[in-house]
C-alpha cells in the first residue's frame, strides 16, 4: 500500500477563491507555510496567480515577486523537516526561478499548454512535474466543460499531455498526473472523476487530487461557503487515500493528515 501525502496550499494572492488576501506578502506566506509544516504537510505548494474560474492573469513580474521570496523563506525549514516545496505556475520563467529558490516540484495546471517552453524547461531542471488536465484559462474554462464521457475524455487528454512531457525529456517517474477537478468541469463531472479514480491511477504515474473547498462540494452541501467545506474535503481525502492516490492538495492540513493516518492504519490491518 502506498502512502498518501498532503500538499498544503499557500496562495500568495489577493483573489483566490477561498483564501485570497489572507497571506498577501512573503512574511505572511512563510508564516503560513511553517504552520502547515507543523500540521503535517509533506509538500507545500506556493502559488502567485489565482486559477479559479473567471480569474484574470497577473503579470510575470508580479507572479515572480509573490512566489520566489516565499520559497526562499521556506527552503531551510522545509529541508530541515523533509518537506518538499512546489511552485504552482503556468509560466516556464517562474518555474525556473522557483526551482533556483528551492522548489523541487513544478505544479502546472495547464499541463504545458499555457507556455510552450514549460515542458523543455522542466526537463532541463530535472524536477518533478504535476501535469494537470486543462482546457483554458480562468475566463475560458467554464465554457469548455462539454463532454460526452468525462472520465474517458479527461483520461485521454491527460494521458496525451503526460506523453508530451515524456517526449520533451521529463522522466516518466517524475510525472504526477492530475485530472484537474473544477477546471473546465461541472460539479457532476468532478464527482464522476472521483468515482472512477482507478482510471487515473492506472495511467502509470503518481496521481494528485485537488478537491479542497471546491464548488462541487459546496453544491452538494446546499451552498456551503468555501471556508466551511473542510470536513467535506477530508472525506474526499480519505476516499483518495483508499484508492491509491499519491497526494491530496488542501488548504487545511491537520484533519487531512489525521484521516489518512487512520485509513492507512485500517487498510494495513485489513490486508
Amino acid at each position: 500500500m502506498s502512502h498518501t501525502s498532503v500538499m498544503g496550499i499557500i496562495n500568495v494572492t489577493p483573489d483566490s477563491f477561498s483564501d485570497g488576501g489572507m497571506w498577501p506578502d512573503a512574511h505572511a506566506g512563510v508564516g503560513h507555510g511553517l504552520e502547515l509544516i507543523a500540521q503535517g504537510a509533506a509538500i507545500l505548494d506556493v502559488g502567485g496567480e489565482s486559477t479559479r474560474p473567471g480569474a484574470e492573469r497577473v503579470s510575470e513580474a508580479e507572479e515572480l515577486a509573490r512566489v520566489v521570496p516565499v520559497i526562499e523563506g521556506l527552503r531551510v525549514p522545509a529541508t530541515a523537516t523533509g518537506v518538499q516545496l512546489s511552485v504552482d505556475t503556468m509560466r516556464a520563467s517562474v518555474a525556473r526561478a522557483a526551482v533556483q529558490a528551492g522548489a523541487t516540484i513544478v505544479n502546472d495546471v495547464s499541463g504545458g499548454l499555457a507556455d510552450e517552453a514549460m515542458l523543455d524547461t522542466v526537463a532541463n531542471l530535472g524536477v518533478d512535474y504535476v501535469c494537470q488536465h486543462w482546457r483554458g484559462f480562468g475566463q475560458e474554462m467554464d465554457a469548455a466543460a462539454e463532454y460526452d464521457d468525462v472520465v474517458a475524455e479527461v483520461r485521454d487528454e491527460l494521458q496525451a499531455r503526460c506523453q508530451a512531457a515524456v517526449d520533451a525529456g521529463i522522466a516518466p517517474e517524475r510525472i504526477i498526473a492530475d485530472p484537474g477537478l473544477g477546471f473546465a468541469k461541472t460539479a457532476g463531472h468532478d464527482w464522476q472523476i472521483l468515482a472512477h479514480l482507478e482510471v487515473f491511477t492506472g495511467l502509470g504515474h503518481r496521481v494528485l487530487i485537488g478537491a479542497s473547498r471546491k464548488r462541487f462540494l459546496g453544491n452538494l452541501l446546499r451552498g456551503r461557503p468555501a471556508t466551511e467545506r473542510d470536513a467535506a474535503t477530508t472525506a474526499v481525502s480519505g476516499w483518495c487515500c483508499a484508492h491509491g492516490v499519491w497526494a491530496v492538495r488542501t488548504h487545511e492540513v491537520r484533519s487531512q493528515v489525521d484521516a489518512i493516518t487512520v485509513i492507512e492504519h485500517l487498510l494495513a490491518l485489513a490486508n
